[in-house]
């Protein structure tokens, strides 16, 4: 059913005694040295600015919280950012498709190694009907796509989400030709995500059913209760883009992955799903990060605790450390140019827990 795995570092189980947080998170004390690193992220003088929000959960345990800055609105009052402000996924979604897929998966409904279910591929002569599902995950279909925040004279991605697109996000980017071989090249892209949700959709139904499976199955199932998809006039989960929720809602969405996909005694995802997520498949030429299966990787693991992430634009993360037992979520607004901070600040938290007995 799914590829075969290379070597990954276990996954930690929940640890005993320590309540699921389906609810409400469990607290508990943070190393002193985690102190000055959320400083650092909140100075809004800092070079790690605009920060909304950031959570640390170890060994289950919620250890750390902050919030700072406000949703700005254009026809009310700015909103003061707190734990319970709904916050902005961007690409962090697709990691919530990723899900999803591995649910149909294990029930059957999908194969990850058919051609992909694409209506407009199907035609023998289209070279696109060799694409699988699992090129898709792995973004590497080789389709034409351009992923581009800045320039909207060139960016696939803009005239999907914001313009000729936006009312039918998968049909937008099936469309495009092929640049590559199937199989053959990476090439992150928010319309590959998007034409995967597209085939969710045909298998469990657009609009309402597919909202109510992402809902019952996935956000319900794990008390993720502040959060809701949005969806485009063709009854499409834009995966690529739209989940808000809380940043501890986040977080526990993260903390499925590190548990395996078990939550409080419950297979949720199956067994060897988040294994094909965390390994590495590709790495990106420009940023030299790891991708798996719609999640980033440490690509070297220099330290050796397995670091996986949910990336979006604008520097939003949900970073899983097996190796630590770590869930770490950061929100907020912070331009590409400074990435590398950001990248460095991670890393600069698992130093942290790293050094905790």
């Amino acid at each position: 059913m799914y590829l075969a795995c290379a070597s990954v570092i276990p996954l930690p189980p929940q640890p005993d005694g320590v309540p699921w947080p389906t609810d409400e998170w469990p607290r508990g004390e943070p190393p002193a040295a985690l102190a000055p690193l959320l400083d650092a992220m909140f100075d809004p003088d800092g070079d790690l600015t605009r920060a909304f929000a950031v959570v640390v959960v170890h060994r289950g345990r919620l250890v750390a919280e902050r919030y700072a800055d406000v949703i700005e609105h254009f026809d009310a009052p700015d909103e003061p950012i707190t734990a319970a402000t709904p916050l902005l996924s961007w690409s962090m979604a697709k990691s919530v498709l990723h899900a999803l897929v591995g649910m149909l998966v294990e029930e059957d409904r999908l194969e990850l190694q058919a051609p992909a279910d694409v209506p407009t591929w199907r035609a023998p002569d289209d070279p696109r009907r060799r694409i699988t599902l699992d090129d898709l995950l792995a973004m590497r279909d080789g389709l034409d796509f351009i992923e581009d925040y800045v320039d909207a004279s060139r960016s696939d991605v803009i005239e999907m989400l914001f313009a000729r697109g936006k009312d039918d996000v998968a049909r937008f980017a099936a469309d495009r030709a092929l640049a590559a071989k199937p199989g053959e090249r990476f090439n992150y892209s928010s319309g590959t995500t998007n034409v995967v949700s597209g085939i969710v959709a045909r298998v469990v139904g657009p609009g309402r059913p597919y909202e109510e499976f992402l809902q019952s199955r996935l956000f319900d199932a794990i008390g993720m209760r502040s959060a809701r998809a949005t969806f485009d006039d063709a009854g499409t989960f834009i995966a690529s883009s739209f989940v808000y929720c809380t940043a501890q809602d986040f977080v526990r969405f993260g903390t499925l992955y590190l548990r395996d996909g078990v939550w409080d005694g419950r297979r949720l995802l199956p067994e060897g799903w988040v294994d094909i997520a965390r390994r590495l498949r590709s790495t990106d030429a420009d940023t030299g990060n790891g991708y798996g299966s719609h999640w980033w990787v440490d690509a070297d693991d220099v330290d050796g605790f397995g670091t996986f992430w949910a990336s979006g634009y604008e520097g939003q993360s949900i970073m899983v450390v097996p190796g630590l037992d770590l869930v770490v979520v950061r929100l907020g607004k912070t331009e590409a140019a400074r990435g590398p901070l950001l990248r460095q600040w991670r890393r600069d938290v698992r130093a942290v827990f790293a050094g905790v007995s």
